[in-house]
């Protein structure tokens, strides 16, 4: 069991981090205001998790205007996406692994 758990990425254990990731595995790319309304956060809850998976770099940040208004985008990176798949696979072991 403790084998099992070892693969389990902690950066992901969060419902609002594991919301992110499963939103950017299956979209290219999601602005700010679409990742609010999907998972239901606050401005202050997103930002706070959305920078500790930048700073992991698992995702990536593209900063733009759009007309006179600011618009930032998020996408997963190559190395989010291996760890986020990394960690399902690890989910999948530990479910399997205990029927």
């Amino acid at each position: 069991m403790k084998e099992l758990l070892e693969h389990i990425n902690k950066a992901f254990e969060s419902k609002a981090r594991l919301g992110i990731m499963s939103a950017l595995m299956v979209n290219d790319q999601l602005d700010f205001n679409a990742l609010k309304e999907l998972l239901d956060l606050t401005d202050g809850n997103l930002a706070s998790h959305l920078k500790a998976l930048e700073e992991g770099q698992y995702i990536g940040v593209h900063k733009q205007f759009v007309g006179r208004k600011p618009n930032t985008t998020y996408h997963a990176t190559e190395t989010g996406r291996k760890a986020f798949s990394d960690h399902l696979r690890a989910l999948e072991k530990l479910i399997n692994g205990n029927r």
